[in-house]
């Protein structure tokens, strides 16, 4: 899949207040299964997102600011 169109689906999924799961993003490009062979993508994508300074990486609740600590489960945030 296209980085452009992951990286689309990211922030609209992410457009507001909330803070989405990269599941609800996978799940919303290739709805009705398989979604799960697309997390490494997202993950990655929503990574390079974040070093852009356009979307904000959850873990516990607390912004990560570091690439390395992208791991177990994350949220993902428009940056205000």
């Amino acid at each position: 899949m296209n980085p452009d169109t992951i990286d689309l689906a990211i922030l609209a999924t992410c457009a507001g207040e909330k803070s989405v799961s990269p599941a609800e993003v996978a799940e919303g490009l290739m709805p009705g299964g398989h979604w799960q062979s697309l997390l490494p993508k997202v993950k990655a994508r929503a990574v390079a997102l974040m070093l852009e300074g356009r979307l904000e990486i959850l873990r516990k609740g607390k912004p990560v600011t570091d690439p390395a600590d992208v791991r177990g489960v994350i949220r993902l945030r428009a940056k205000a």
